[in-house]
């Protein structure tokens, strides 16, 4: 059944201002001044069917937008400006149409974004903001159509070309700032709070979010590395950012940096039995068991999740790992991984297999000793009491504290006996850099 324009603008409006399938919205008929320095978003609707479905998104006050699609799963991408997402915590998780779900937040400073998983191809037949008039809400409007792969795959190529010499804004965010040498001998510790802005990371049934939960203890664990004197600590994200993956392995790089550690919580679907306690992961091509399989798997798809276009990304991550340091960096990894699940074992619950391998994105720079710590299960009752305890975030930051003055003094006294043997002190991390 073929539609025109007119025809998808008349049918999907009629579907929203009747209601249809649609509860009515309270935020609908409340006063919508401005809030804050930013923009406001107070509700959002999705009507339509497999053919054609509309979404909208009230706000505040108007916002421009920049819509696009992306393949692979298929997505569809819409750009804010920054805005406050005042939403209901669930908003998003069941869609309605052509959209089975969508998810929102910040993606930089300075750029909101909102994700649209659609099951089909789709294209987007128009995309536009609106004032506040007549009592309504400011709106974003998406109109989409289901249409076939080869049309989609052709307007995906087209956007990308667009977005390539037009979005000056990605391409700063992309390259990374230089690094200025301050003549500062003390070894650079990078300490990644994974997820955030528009990836919430796994959410408990209380509602609270992982990308908080690691942020807080994050914070908490620079502040105690600083107060050491020992290290320069620089941290990935400092609120509720999202940063690619590639950006952050590409940030510990940049600097040099010694050591790099990616800070996490886990979550278990209903079927997938009980687990608890903290586990230590570190690099391999080879999951050591199905969980640590599984958990890979999630993390690594941030950057979708995010609605980044992965179809430049080469699939093949052995070259960047066929490093002449790879193997001492691993072994490295290995050593601060045992180093933390003996300190961390004082103070916090570890899960009964604590030492695992995976092949974690964030994982891979060659050159830098890295460790991914999942600090316990946000499915877990027992386990979210603690992760959201300040006292038990505190003695378990200090562990891990601890634990890195020991891996350094190990490093420190092995260079020594190597430089008194009449070698040369290597390897990533080494004094200095």
């Amino acid at each position: 059944m073929a539609f025109r324009a007119g025809d998808l603008t008349i049918l999907v409006a009629a579907v929203l201002l009747t209601g249809a399938g649609i509860a009515p919205s309270a935020a609908q008929t409340a006063a919508h001044a401005p809030s804050g320095p930013f923009p406001v978003a107070t509700d959002t609707r999705v009507g339509g069917d497999d053919g054609l479905t509309r979404f909208v998104m009230d706000f505040s006050r108007k916002v421009d937008l920049r819509a696009f699609t992306l393949a692979d799963p298929y997505r569809v991408v819409i750009d804010l400006p920054q805005v406050t997402f005042n939403l209901p915590p669930k908003t998003g998780e069941v869609g309605r149409g052509l959209v089975n779900a969508f998810r929102f937040g910040l993606v930089m400073q300075g750029g909101s974004r909102i994700v649209l998983d659609v099951g089909k191809p789709v294209r987007i037949e128009k995309a536009f903001a609106l004032d506040a008039q007549a009592g309504q809400p400011a709106r974003v409007v998406v109109d989409l159509v289901a249409t076939d792969r080869d049309s989609f795959m052709r307007a995906v190529t087209a956007e990308k070309s667009s977005l390539r010499t037009g979005s000056t804004q990605e391409s700063a965010r992309e390259r990374p700032p230089e690094l200025r040498h301050s003549g500062d001998p003390r070894p650079i510790v990078v300490i990644d709070p994974g997820h955030g802005g528009i990836d919430n990371g796994t959410v408990a049934a209380t509602g609270i979010m992982e990308k908080q939960i690691v942020l807080d203890f994050a914070l908490l664990l620079r502040d105690q590395l600083e107060q050491s004197g020992k290290y320069r600590v620089v941290m990935t994200r400092t609120d509720d950012t999202f940063i690619p993956l590639a950006d952050r392995v590409r940030m510990a790089r940049i600097r040099q940096a010694s050591l790099f550690i990616s800070i996490h919580a886990d979550a278990l679907k209903k079927g997938e039995g009980e687990a608890q306690g903290a586990t230590i992961y570190t690099l391999s091509e080879t999951a050591s068991d199905a969980e640590a399989g599984r958990l890979a798997e999630n993390e690594n798809r941030a950057d979708v999740i995010a609605g980044i276009d992965l179809s430049h990304e080469s699939t093949d991550v052995a070259d960047i790992l066929i490093d002449l340091a790879q193997r001492e960096t691993k072994a490295y990894s290995m050593h601060l991984a045992k180093s933390l699940v003996a300190g961390m074992r004082k103070v916090a619950r570890m899960h009964k297999h604590p030492l695992k391998s995976a092949g974690f994105k964030v994982l891979k720079a060659p050159d830098v000793p890295s460790v991914l710590v999942e600090l316990g299960y946000v499915s877990s009752e027992a386990d979210l009491k603690q992760l959201t305890s300040g006292t038990w975030q505190a003695k378990t930051a200090g562990a891990i504290a601890q634990s890195v003055d020991a891996f350094f003094g190990t490093k420190v006294a092995g260079a020594s006996a190597g430089a008194s043997a009449g070698g040369a002190a290597t390897g990533p991390g080494r004094s200095g850099r």
